[in-house]
């Protein structure tokens, strides 16, 4: 029989390594550390997946800063810009996927360069 194998959108837990592992407690800065250095060129990850030891880190600590009854659950949420999806394993934490840094497209970005006031007043008296 032919069986065609789909690949998972998921991260395999197994053949990847995690890339931070947590103790007793969530590391917000070593989180941040770690998206900030595979940020390049414009583009940052897209997806934070984590494990079920992750997950009920990640609530403890959202829990401290916004209560216990603002983090019933964490699906459809962002942190730090990325989505978080919970995998169905013990313990696992990666970063993945990509997106694009937008640009500001509003009035401030095209604002002309400013100029040096001394030679901006030699154009207005030369003109």
């Amino acid at each position: 029989m032919n069986q065609r194998h789909e690949p998972s959108p998921l991260p395999d837990s197994v053949s990847l390594a995690p890339e931070l592992i947590f103790t007793d407690a969530w590391n917000a800065r070593e989180v941040s550390a770690l998206i900030r250095s595979k940020c390049d060129h414009g583009k940052t990850p897209a997806f934070l997946f984590i494990g079920r030891k992750e997950t009920a880190l990640l609530r403890e600590h959202l829990a401290e800063v916004f209560g216990i009854e603002s983090v019933t659950t964490l699906h459809d949420t962002y942190y730090m810009g990325l989505e978080v999806v919970e995998v169905g394993c013990e313990s696992f934490f990666l970063t993945g996927g990509r997106k694009a840094a937008r640009t500001l497209q509003g009035p401030v970005s095209r604002r002309p360069a400013p100029r040096d006031p001394e030679t901006e007043d030699l154009w207005r008296f030369r003109v």
